[in-house]
């Protein structure tokens, strides 16, 4: 017989994994980009911002006065804000890899949505550029999901959490196809097309030109909440004990600062050739592989 606090105790802890997502999930993605700031720097030859920088920022913008161009514009920063940060609780909760993957990508849309209700040309053409990197990357991360559900025979991230073998030993080309896909979704060279982190580029800040103070705000935790999903993505790959997912994270995520840091920007062109060659060619090599096997 069931125990009569059994469903008592499954609601608390789902309550306690909410929980996490919500508060944790933000403070490591802050951190992460802290440390980014740190790395970026050292590999310039410089000695860059303290590790608390990216809070500091998002208090001093959250402290100023409200501007906004339009009503829907902020409307659309806090539903990228709740899709985030929904997506990244699914995660917690080891829910359908599939349904998290569309919820952020509803939140992407949100962003791009905000941004088309401008009339800045920067903010316009950011946003055309930000529906270019969707349109690459979203492709290779379902292609990359398929790939996933082949081995392991299903969509739970619990499910897959549980397998018996690292899955980087059957999916190696997915997952580079994976690690590609990140560097455009978190828009680091050379696919920093819509919008830069360094304020480098001729559309100013792009996509996000026009978002300002508390609003600015709510897009750069949104993107906190997606750097901390997206490295999750990556411990699946290798989900057989904790010292081998903090390793595939860390090392993850040094090459794409590295690559941030090496490469030089290059246009939509060659960025949807890449993904869409490069990325779609080693994506159904691995699953004809896997197939076969």
């Amino acid at each position: 017989a069931a125990h009569p606090d059994g469903g008592r105790c499954v609601v608390i802890d789902t309550a306690i994994f909410i929980g996490i997502g919500l508060v944790v999930g933000p403070l490591l993605g802050g951190l992460v980009s802290g440390l980014d700031r740190i790395l970026t720097a050292r590999l310039q030859s410089r000695i860059g911002p303290p590790l608390w920088q990216p809070f500091f920022d998002v208090l001093k913008l959250w402290n100023k006065e409200k501007t906004v161009v339009n009503v829907w514009q902020a409307f659309c920063a806090y539903c990228y804000l709740a899709a985030a940060s929904i997506a990244l609780v699914l995660f917690f909760l080891r829910s359908d890899l599939l349904l998290i993957l569309f919820i952020q990508a509803v939140g992407a849309v949100f962003l791009v949505v905000g941004a088309l209700s401008s009339t800045s040309p920067f903010s316009q053409v950011g946003a055309h550029r930000e529906l270019l990197q969707i349109l690459s990357y979203e492709p290779l991360l379902i292609l990359v999901t398929i790939g996933v559900f082949l081995e392991t025979g299903s969509f739970k991230i619990e499910r897959i959490y549980s397998w018996n073998e690292p899955l980087l030993m059957k999916l190696p080309f997915l997952f580079v196809v994976l690690g590609y896909a990140l560097i455009i979704k978190l828009r680091k060279s050379p696919f920093d097309l819509s919008t830069s982190h360094h304020a480098h580029q001729e559309l100013v800040k792009g996509l996000l030109t026009d978002y300002s103070g508390p609003i600015l705000a709510l897009t750069e935790i949104g993107h906190w909440y997606e750097v901390v999903l997206f490295l999750g993505f990556c411990s699946l790959f290798w989900a057989t004990n904790w010292i081998g997912m903090i390793a595939i994270v860390v090392i993850t995520y040094f090459l794409e600062v590295l690559i941030d840091n090496v490469s030089a920007r290059l246009n939509w062109r060659w960025m949807l050739g890449y993904a869409w060659t490069m990325g779609l060619t080693l994506s159904m090599v691995n699953l004809v592989w896997l197939y076969a096997s």
